[in-house]
C-alpha cells in the first residue's frame, strides 16, 4: 500500500497513473498536508478503478471530509472510538492504529479486526507484530512505518498480515520532482514481491486496503 503525503493536490492523478503502471492500483493519501483531501477527490474523479484512501485521520471531521471527497477507505494512526463509529455508520472500512493489546483489544469491542500495526519499524518490527498477533486468531495487521522493499517479503509471509504500508515508492521529494518513471519502476518492484510471496495482485475493497 503506497502511503503517500502529496504537496500539490493536481499531482495526484498523474500518481494514479504510475500506481497503475507499476501494477499497483492503489494509494492511501495522508492527510498530512493540506492537499489530501482535494487528492483524493481529483484521483477518484480520474481513475475509477484505482482504489483510493485516506490516511493519517484524527478526527471525525476529517473522516467525514475525506469519505465525502471520495475516500474507500479510512487509515488511522491510532485507535479513536468515534472515527470508526462514524466509518462503519458511513460504510467504509476503517483501520486504527493499535501497538499493543490493549488497543486490539479495544478495537474489536468496536467491531474492528483488520487493524494497522504503526509504528512498525521502532515498536519491535516482526517480531513484536508476531507476538501480538499471537492471541488474537482472528485479527489481520497492515504493519505501516519504517518499512522498505527490503523488509516487504517477511512481513507479507507472516499470515496475519494483509497488507504492507510504506512510503518508499512515492516519497516526497519524488512527487515533487514528477518522477512519474521512477514510481512506476518502484510500484513494479513492490508488486514483483507480493506475487513471489502471495499470487496474484488482487483489488477487493471489501476486505483489502
Amino acid at each position: 500500500m503506497p502511503v503517500v503525503a502529496i504537496g500539490r493536490a493536481q499531482d495526484g492523478p498523474r500518481l494514479g497513473v504510475a500506481l497503475i503502471e507499476g501494477g499497483l492500483p492503489c494509494a492511501e493519501i495522508t492527510l498530512r498536508t493540506p492537499a489530501g483531501i482535494e487528492a483524493i477527490s481529483l484521483m477518484r474523479a480520474a481513475q475509477p478503478d484505482l482504489l483510493v484512501g485516506a490516511g493519517t485521520v484524527l478526527t471525525t471531521d476529517q473522516a467525514a471530509r475525506a469519505i465525502d471527497a471520495g475516500a474507500q477507505f479510512v487509515v488511522m494512526p491510532g485507535f479513536g472510538a468515534e472515527v470508526v463509529a462514524l466509518c462503519r455508520a458511513r460504510g467504509v472500512p476503517v483501520y486504527p492504529g493499535v501497538v499493543t493489546p490493549t488497543e486490539v483489544m479495544r478495537a474489536l469491542d468496536a467491531g474492528v479486526s483488520d487493524l494497522k500495526f504503526f509504528p512498525a519499524g521502532t515498536s519491535g518490527g516482526l517480531a513484536h507484530l508476531r507476538a501480538l498477533a499471537g492471541p488474537f486468531a482472528s485479527v489481520r495487521f497492515i504493519p505501516t512505518g519504517g518499512i522498505g522493499l527490503a523488509e516487504l517479503s517477511a512481513y507479507l509471509a507472516t499470515p496475519s498480515v494483509m497488507a504492507v504500508g510504506g512510503s518508499w515508492m512515492v516519497k516526497p521529494e519524488l512527487l515533487d520532482a514528477g518522477a512519474w518513471a521512477t514510481v512506476t519502476t518502484l510500484a513494479a518492484e513492490a508488486v514483483a514481491v507480493v506475487r513471489s510471496v502471495r499470487g496474484p495482485v488482487v483489488r477487493d475493497p471489501g476486505a483489502h486496503p
